[in-house]
């Protein structure tokens, strides 16, 4: 491997090198990566959503400063490690957190603002269409947002141009090219898997469903292309290069591969495209996907049917509360620490608090919570309400309060995955992990395969995430395609010869999650009362 500083510069210079750029929930990361596909160079942005009228949202000046700020941060770590200006790149990607309705009008004036996988306000349109198409049409689908829009007669409905994604909103402004990647593009619409475009039948039954409204437009005339990964998807242009980096350091006519959402950048991180592979990405939210033999047997509202970024169906349970709300816990023993004049760093409280819940009873000693910081789905949740339960009779300890803060993150998931393995049969070998839930060695894993009743393994390069994933697709664009498979690209060349370690599930540790999870499905009605009954 070229790792020596030298070899690092003279990629650079040549432009021997891949950009991965991803919009997280909470972090925008940029990644550099060199000809053997390690990362050379990171930059970072924090931001969070905002709740705006009811709805969750990013401006999108904040997207531009928080890419703006990553590229700038990752270019200046170039400058100081490696003596270089970043002017060139062999080739670029973007990805953002998954689908979510941003839309625009023909003189490119965003119509609303951008509303995140994390709303909830579509439950009647998710519905409808669901079963309209006999197929799964989760809330957080583009569609759905649209539609739902269109039953409730918002201003902006006959106004609308172009739908896309954040990914494929800032791929568009930097390329000029509106389009997604089919991964991304299987949550705006349903995707037909024989072509690996949008499924024409349902875009006809939709444009039926809604010719009553007199809109002004058809579906599939506001609708991005569709590309598989391997396919361009454009260049940077003139003006691209100085949105992305406004120094003017950075030249335009850099490749794009198509842009992808966080599912797919996350499948590719952990090589988890073959059938009977799978990968769970846990962080603010949590979501597994498994790539299936083949199709379910039915539809569920639970489960959505997307694609891998080459375009194979996938299986994905998805809930959107995982660690935030245990995140606020941690953060409020930090606060007492530092109030007992004894402050601890951040990364000691974290691998400290959530090593005691492997201590805890197997089943969290009676207790019960919900993290629901927004709704969920997947529990039927429009909104939520954060709650911590116990009985007098419970076992109120330090490590149980840690580990049913563990557990419940893994709720919700669980119901989606029951689906799947009880219901539908649905084999996977092994589950790949990655997200911030697996940062403290050894309990994120112990605790996921108790709930999942799986292997679960974390690779090397897990940390990295889907900037990095997304540069592993950038490479691929211009690098391999032509001769391999993604699936055979990514096992030959980016993982060959890489370690994982696995936690198999501790039997007591599966059965103490299954008492939990009975718990957690009886107190239901409990968190409906909070929200019903606190505003």
């Amino acid at each position: 491997m070229k790792t020596d500083i030298a070899s690092i510069r003279q990629a650079i210079e040549a432009g021997k090198t891949a950009l991965g750029i991803e919009l997280g929930s909470t972090r925008i990361k940029a990644v550099l990566i060199n000809e053997d596909y390690s990362p050379i160079a990171s930059g970072g942005h924090d931001w969070e959503n905002s709740l705006v009228d009811q709805i969750w949202t990013y401006s999108l000046d904040d997207v531009w400063a928080g890419v703006q700020a990553s590229y700038r941060n990752l270019a200046a770590q170039v400058s100081e490690r490696y003596g270089v200006t970043l002017r060139t790149i062999g080739a670029i990607g973007f990805s953002g957190m998954m689908h979510g309705y941003v839309v625009f009008d023909k003189d490119d004036h965003l119509l609303t603002p951008f509303r995140t996988w994390r709303n909830t306000i579509t439950g009647q349109a998710s519905e409808a269409l669901t079963k309209q198409f006999n197929y799964p049409i989760p809330q957080r689908w583009s569609i759905a947002h649209l539609y739902q829009a269109i039953l409730n007669r918002e201003a902006h409905r006959d106004q609308i141009d172009f739908m896309t994604t954040i990914a494929g909103y800032v791929h568009w402004q930097l390329t000029g090219r509106k389009v997604l990647g089919v991964g991304e593009a299987s949550g705006v619409f349903p995707i037909d898997l024989n072509t690996r475009k949008f499924d024409t039948a349902f875009i006809s039954q939709f444009d039926q469903l809604v010719a009553d409204q007199n809109l002004g437009w058809k579906l599939g005339t506001i609708l991005p292309d569709v590309l598989a990964a391997g396919e361009q998807a454009g260049s940077l242009t003139t003006a691209g290069a100085l949105l992305l980096d406004p120094s003017g350091q950075l030249q335009a006519g850099i490749p794009f591969c198509p842009p992808e959402g966080d599912a797919g950048t996350g499948m590719v991180a952990t090589n988890s495209i073959a059938v009977r592979t799978g990968n769970v990405s846990a962080g603010t939210s949590v979501f597994a996907m498994i790539v299936l033999e083949k199709a379910l047997s039915r539809a569920y509202s639970e489960i959505d049917l997307v694609t891998t970024p080459a375009g194979d169906l996938v299986a994905m349970a998805h809930s959107n509360n995982c660690t935030s709300d245990y995140d606020a816990w941690i953060n409020l023993f930090g606060d007492a620490a530092n109030a007992l004049g004894a402050p601890v760093s951040k990364a000691k409280l974290y691998d400290t608090l959530l090593n005691l819940a492997l201590e805890g009873d197997p089943d969290c000693g009676g207790l019960l919570a919900y993290g629901y910081v927004s709704g969920e789905h997947m529990t039927h949740f429009e909104e939520g309400r954060p709650l911590f339960v116990r009985s007098s009779q419970s076992h109120f300890s330090l490590a149980n309060f840690m580990r049913v803060n563990l557990f419940t993150a893994l709720g919700a998931l669980r119901t989606g995955l029951d689906i799947l393995f009880d219901q539908e049969g649905v084999l996977v070998d092994e589950i790949k992990g990655h997200g911030g839930f697996f940062k403290t060695k050894g309990v994120g894993q112990k605790i996921m395969a108790a709930a999942t009743h799986t292997p679960i393994s974390v690779l090397e390069t897990a940390g990295e995430g889907g900037a990095w994933g997304i540069a592993i697709l950038a490479a691929y664009c211009v690098n391999d395609h032509n001769r391999r498979s993604l699936s055979a690209f990514l096992k030959d060349q980016v993982f060959i010869g890489q370690n994982s370690e696995i936690v198999l599930p501790d039997p007591q540790d599966v059965a103490g999650f299954n008492v939990f999870f009975k718990r957690y499905h009886a107190g239901l009605a409990i968190e409906k009362a909070a929200v019903n009954h606190l505003r």
